[in-house]
C-alpha cells in the first residue's frame, strides 16, 4: 500500500523558513532582486547568494552599529556592486531604520545596465539614500561623485585585481573599515609564471608553484597574505576567516580591516621580503603605494 511521503525532519515547511529572515525584511525587496519568486517561493538559484549576502551582514551590521556610537552620519562604499544584492539589503535592513540625514551607500559598478537598473529599483523602492556610480574601482578614487571620506568599503567577490583596487580606494578614503572577499586572483599567478623558471634556477622555494595548478593555488594565497601585510602596515587591525561554509562557495576568505593608526613596519618589512624572496619586487610601487615609506603617508610608525 502506497502511503502519503512523510515530509522529512527539519525540512520548513515554509520556503521562507529556510531563509531565516530578519524582523522587517522587505519580501518585495526579495522578489526585486528575484531571490524570491513572484509566488513568493525561494529561488533556488539564488539561495547561495542570498545566505553568503546575509552572513555578511551580520558582520558589517557590527561594524555600522559601533561607528553609529562615535558619529551621526554613515557612508559606505560597494565595489563590484553587480546587483548590488549586498548594498540593497544593507539599506533595507540598516539604513532604512535609521532614517539619518547624509547616510548613503555607494554601489560602484562597470556595467553600466546594472547600475540604471539599481538606480530604478532604489527609486521604486523608495531607498534614497542609495548611489550608483558607472566607475571602475580605480576611477571611484578620483570621482567627484563619491565623497572624500568613506567610513565602510566592502568588495564580495571583486574579480582579481579589483579588490586590490578597492583597498587602494579605502586606503585614500580613510575608511574606519574593510570588508573584503576576494576572487579570481589571477594577476599573482600571471606574475609567478612570468619568473618561474628564474626563480627555479635561484631556490627551491619555486617548487611550491611549478605546476600550473600550484602555481593558481599558491599566486591565490600569496595575493591574500600581502594584502593582510599592506592592510597592517597602513594601520589597519586585520582578521581573516571564513565567510561560510566551502560547500556554499569557494571563493570563501573574508579580510576584515579596522583602522588603528598604528602603523606596523614589520609587516611593511615582511611584504618587501615576501616580493624579493618570490621574484615580485616590481608589484612594489604598483600594488602597494600607500606604504607609509613608499612615498605616500609618512605617519608614525609603531
Amino acid at each position: 500500500m502506497t502511503g502519503v511521503p512523510k515530509r522529512k525532519h527539519n525540512t520548513p515547511s515554509n520556503p521562507l523558513e529556510e531563509l531565516n529572515l530578519r524582523d522587517g525584511q522587505s519580501i518585495e525587496l526579495l522578489k526585486e532582486l528575484h531571490i524570491l519568486t513572484r509566488e513568493g517561493r525561494l529561488n533556488q538559484d539564488t539561495r547561495r547568494k542570498l545566505k553568503q549576502v546575509n552572513h555578511l551582514y551580520g558582520f558589517i551590521e557590527k561594524l555600522l552599529t559601533d561607528l553609529a556610537k562615535q558619529q551621526t552620519a554613515l557612508t559606505l562604499a560597494d565595489h563590484g556592486a553587480g546587483k548590488s544584492y549586498l548594498g540593497f539589503i544593507l539599506y533595507d535592513l540598516f539604513f532604512r531604520q535609521r532614517r539619518v540625514p547624509g547616510d548613503a551607500i555607494y554601489g560602484v559598478e562597470t556595467r553600466r545596465e546594472l547600475v540604471s537598473s539599481s538606480q530604478a529599483l532604489a527609486a521604486k523602492l523608495g531607498f534614497d539614500g542609495m548611489r550608483f556610480v558607472h566607475l571602475s574601482v580605480a576611477d571611484a578614487t578620483q570621482s567627484a561623485e563619491l565623497p572624500e571620506r568613506i567610513d565602510v568599503v566592502t568588495a564580495l567577490h571583486a574579480c582579481d585585481s579589483a579588490t586590490d583596487d578597492a583597498i587602494a580606494f579605502g586606503l585614500a578614503k580613510h575608511a574606519k573599515h574593510m570588508v573584503l572577499v576576494p576572487c579570481c586572483q589571477a594577476e599573482m599567478a600571471r606574475e609567478l609564471n612570468r619568473s618561474k623558471a628564474l626563480q627555479l634556477s635561484k631556490s627551491s622555494l619555486a617548487e611550491l608553484w611549478r605546476h600550473p595548478l600550484h602555481t593558481r593555488e599558491m599566486g591565490s594565497q600569496l595575493t591574500n597574505v600581502l594584502r593582510c601585510l599592506y592592510l597592517e602596515a597602513c594601520g589597519y587591525d586585520v582578521t581573516v576567516t571564513e565567510l561560510v561554509g566551502w560547500e556554499h562557495s569557494m571563493k570563501n576568505e573574508l579580510i576584515l580591516a579596522r583602522f588603528t593608526g598604528r602603523m606596523n613596519r614589520s609587516a611593511g618589512r615582511r611584504l618587501r621580503e615576501l616580493l624579493e624572496q618570490f621574484g615580485l619586487e616590481d608589484l612594489l610601487h604598483r600594488r602597494f603605494t600607500h606604504l607609509p615609506d613608499n612615498g605616500v603617508d609618512n605617519q608614525s610608525t609603531q
